[in-house]
């Protein structure tokens, strides 16, 4: 039975596989282990019967299916070389079945790793997750050969992986002969031994398919020959395989259980789909009638956008720009050299207790479809960067926190308290967006390709005393120079005394408390967007859109720089070319945030007074004032064009600036 499903199979890859085989068989290495990737979509529409089998019994049927692979490669080695190729059988060929749009797509055979129960052993499984733990490549064992004394036949055995790859012998030999022989006594055969190579993974389930209070779950994965090496810590991978356990590690006074343990056929990086979210036409097309709406109001129509952020927060307009600045993000810059430059921007809130810190990390974590919410002190002994573990006796990388985020958003509450070893390599992980590891033999970088949204308290009462600059922030909250200056907006909420302010809060607090109880509505909210539109319109821009810079735009960024560089109040660990770096993303990311794909006068000054609301450099406009009492005001374009002309006349006193239209000296 075994070798007419050989033949049927060996028949399908002629049929379908035939331009990849000639590949493999034109591969100058006979040793290399070769993939052989199958759909099982088209196995499943091509022979029904044959596929069933194999996702009901894949233990016997893939070996069953390599054999094939053998057949055919020897049919089609045959046709080359008689077209003079120069081809070569190879040994180690290996089919992979990749399930993507099969019926095996279904909740049964596709759970996440927390459902994951006995039922689904013996049957070709899918799991998705992130890798937070990657092995070093092993050799392992894969077959030996053994002789009986008696008759001298030879047969194959293969370790257990139940029994920690142990090798077991039959009671009696296992011929298939007329007369039983019924031998006991086996020797082995010299330089029978099969190796393979051997990689072990973790995978866990993502923390955003997960309800509050679930905890994520993680499961081992065993990588072999070709498989190995492919992902890394911090990879989003879909793994197909076969479920089954091995015993736990024999540890003093710990009960030795069965570990589920998956074996990989076929593994997938899914890193390109990490902020993927589906965006219906009609979706486009209401943001695209929005600022046809608001085309002769820019301004107020970003303004409508910034109060969906956070909205249960009265006021903080500063502040929910800054939120919605980060997010969105500039364009990373890769020069001739193949320098990167990084687009994803960095935010950090210090502010007294009670300011809405905390409340502003969750909502942006909501907004962004991949992200990570975690503490100083890291939510693993990984921390927030990555550090070695010792798992079985053997050491392996785990990914902490802005690795995860890869791709992502990752928010840190209580950013002043993080771990020494991650106050070292963070500074790396956040300006090169890598981080290099060289621990316990391990010696790698991992991606780290993400927004940091960080908040702090102030150490005891925040000292205004001095000047404002980085120095000041540094006394304040324990954090270095040279990591402050890492962020592209540092904003300080101080809960200053100010009777008008208060009464404007307590008054708003009160109002919304009166309609949560009387279940009315008296302000009409229709108006600001929900979380959904909100995530949409961020990916949308973020996707669709690459602004360049304008030559207007160019000219006042590069005036306010070169104002920063001449200034007497200038700290050289902040007034740098990072500065222009931030000014640079930011106004890029204004352009998106406005649905335009060039960066013109307006955004360039936008992304001023973000760099001008934040205590890390000297104002020059005064009007910017405490970011816990900024508010939305009734006409933004207005407003902004006072603070235009303040800007300009400004950058014009120190710096030669040429005229612009609508200002004059």
């Amino acid at each position: 039975m075994a070798s007419d499903r050989t033949r049927a199979f060996a028949e399908f890859l002629i049929r379908h596989q035939s331009p990849e085989i000639r590949s493999i068989l034109l591969s100058e290495d006979p040793l290399l282990h070769y993939p052989l990737h199958i759909d099982f979509a088209e196995l499943t529409e091509d022979d029904p019967s044959l596929a069933h089998l194999l996702f009901s019994n894949p233990a016997e049927f893939l070996p069953v299916f390599d054999d094939a692979c053998h057949l055919s490669q020897r049919v089609i080695l045959g046709d080359l070389k008689g077209c003079g190729a120069n081809a070569c059988f190879k040994q180690f060929v290996h089919v992979r079945i990749n399930i993507s749009g099969s019926p095996l797509e279904c909740p049964e055979t596709f759970p996440s790793i927390g459902r994951v129960r006995v039922k689904h052993r013996g049957i070709l499984l899918t799991l998705k997750g992130t890798v937070i733990r990657s092995g070093p490549v092993k050799m392992i064992e894969g077959e030996r050969v053994y002789e009986c004394r008696k008759c001298k036949h030879r047969f194959k055995v293969y370790p257990e992986l139940e029994a920690r790859n142990a090798i077991r012998l039959p009671s009696v030999c296992p011929s298939q002969r007329s007369k039983s022989c019924e031998g006991t006594n086996f020797q082995f055969v010299e330089e029978s031994i099969v190796c393979h190579d051997y990689q072990e993974i973790k995978i866990q389930e993502s923390a955003q398919v997960l309800g509050v209070g679930s905890i994520p779950r993680s499961i081992p994965i065993v990588l072999m020959d070709d498989l190995v090496d492919l992902v890394k810590a911090g990879d989003d991978v879909i793994v197909t395989g076969i479920l089954t356990a091995k015993w736990s590690s024999d540890l003093r006074d710990v009960r030795c259980d069965l570990e589920p343990i998956l074996i990989a056929n076929y593994v997938r990086r899914t890193n390109e789909l990490k902020s993927d979210i589906d965006i219906p036409d009609d979706v486009i097309e209401k943001f695209k009638q929005f600022w046809t709406e608001y085309k002769d109001a820019p301004l107020r129509g970003r303004n409508a956008i910034l109060q969906g952020i956070c909205p249960q927060i009265f006021g903080l307009f500063t502040v929910k720009l800054a939120v919605a600045l980060t997010l969105v993000g500039g364009v990373q810059h890769v020069d001739a050299s193949g320098t990167k430059v990084r687009g994803e921007s960095h935010l950090l809130l210090v502010g007294d207790p009670g300011t809405g810190k905390s409340q502003f990390l969750k909502f942006a974590a909501k907004l962004s479809n991949r992200s990570v919410i975690t503490t100083g002190l890291g939510s693993t002994s990984a921390g927030l960067t990555v550090t070695a573990v010792k798992d079985g006796g053997e050491w392996m990388l785990e990914a902490g926190a802005l690795v995860l985020a890869d791709g992502g958003l990752c928010c840190i509450d209580e950013f002043d308290s993080m771990r020494e070893h991650d106050r070292a390599t963070i500074h790396e992980a956040m300006e090169q967006q890598t981080i290099s590891i060289a621990k316990a033999g391990l010696v790698t970088t991992l991606s780290t390709r993400t927004t940091v949204f960080g908040a702090t308290n102030p150490k005891g009462q925040y000292d205004t005393s001095q000047c404002i600059i980085t120095s000041t922030l540094s006394v304040n909250t324990t954090l270095s120079g040279p990591l402050l200056s890492r962020f592209d907006i540092v904003l300080v909420l101080l809960d200053t005394k100010n009777p008008e302010w208060d009464a404007i809060v307590s008054s708003h607090i009160l109002a919304e408390q009166g309609e949560a109880e009387t279940g009315k509505k008296n302000v009409d909210k229709s108006s600001v967007w929900s979380v959904p539109m909100l995530r949409r319109y961020i990916h949308y821009v973020k996707r669709q859109f690459k602004p360049i810079l304008t030559r207007e735009a160019e000219r006042v960024i590069s005036s306010y720089y070169q104002l920063q560089r001449r200034s007497a109040l200038e700290n050289a660990s902040r007034t740098t070319v990072r500065m222009l770096e931030s000014l640079i993303r930011l106004a890029q990311a204004h352009a998106r945030l406005m649905f335009r794909n060039d960066v013109n006068q307006l955004d360039a000054v936008a992304a001023i007074l973000c760099i001008e609301s934040s205590m890390t450099t000297s104002a020059i406009v005064d009007s910017v004032g405490n970011a816990l009492h900024s508010n939305f005001t009734d006409n933004p374009d207005h407003e902004y064009a006072k603070q235009e002309k303040l800007i300009l006349e400004k950058l014009r006193s120190v710096v030669e600036f040429p005229d612009m239209h609508g200002i004059e000296r």
